[in-house]
């Protein structure tokens, strides 16, 4: 790309238009990343958390650069390669099959954990394997990373036709998650309730992933309202807990 199409790109009004559409659907897109990359790392030593956050994040923007630079092969991802009860089914269709019922199985398998109160893994000598426990949780975030990020570069591609957009949005976006990650993953491990929450917001994107693999779109404008309005709720019902804690406080100690 010569310098005086950069400078035209620059001067173009609907260029900024779609750089800062497709940075604000990047970041939303990575919420599902991001959330499941706080869950899962949550699980970790407390020393090797932060090491295992920075390191899947790196990792879903390599694999999103890398997708980039071929996009045209990504692109051919979307072609039809057999027709199942009349619909066709593609790469990325497959993918999203695999990738969705990885994370309604991820989800569901934490939720029980959760309910049961079952004691971490161990090993021999009764410690935790943290070397198995810190390789897992990476190879797991890899096969998330690889899902959420073809259908994000996807869905960019239908977006805008300038790779260098494209370049800078996931950049942009990945910075985000990357400054996200901490405070995002300490509120949920602060807060029991809202693990359950999130693990049922997996599930329910897990679900949408695979009904898009099998052709049954669902807009994921709903998917993120329904989100936003249990957030709310759980917020409202945490605001309304620490109130009745710090009623119960005043009161023994008055």
């Amino acid at each position: 790309m010569t310098m005086d199409s950069i400078l035209a790109l620059l001067q173009s009004p609907s260029a900024w238009l779609a750089l800062i559409t497709l940075i604000a659907m990047e970041v939303v897109l990575g919420i599902d990343n991001l959330i499941f990359i706080s869950i899962l790392t949550n699980k970790l030593p407390a020393a090797m958390r932060e090491k295992a956050r920075r390191l899947g994040i790196g990792l879903a923007l390599v694999m999103r650069l890398l997708l980039l630079a071929t996009v045209s092969t990504i692109v051919k991802l979307t072609a039809p390669l057999f027709t199942v009860l009349d619909h066709g089914l593609s790469w990325r269709d497959l993918i999203l099959i695999a990738g969705g019922a990885f994370l309604v199985w991820k989800a569901t398998r934490e939720i029980h954990h959760n309910v049961s109160h079952d004691a971490a893994e161990h090993a021999e000598d009764g410690k935790p394997s943290a070397v198995t426990g810190f390789a897992s949780a990476i190879g797991q975030i890899v096969v998330l990373d690889l899902v959420f990020s073809i259908d994000s570069i996807i869905t960019a591609v239908g977006m805008t036709e300038h790779i260098q957009i494209m370049f800078v949005a996931v950049i942009v976006a990945v910075m985000a998650m990357m400054f996200a990650a901490r405070p995002l993953a300490n509120f949920i491990n602060d807060n029991p309730s809202i693990v359950m929450l999130a693990l049922a917001f997996l599930i329910m994107i897990g679900m949408t992933l695979v009904a898009d693999g099998l052709g049954n779109h669902v807009p994921k404008g709903y998917i993120y309202a329904a989100m936003a309005f249990s957030a709310v709720v759980e917020g409202l019902n945490m605001f309304a807990r620490r109130r009745r804690e710090r009623r119960a406080e005043t009161m023994d100690g008055g």
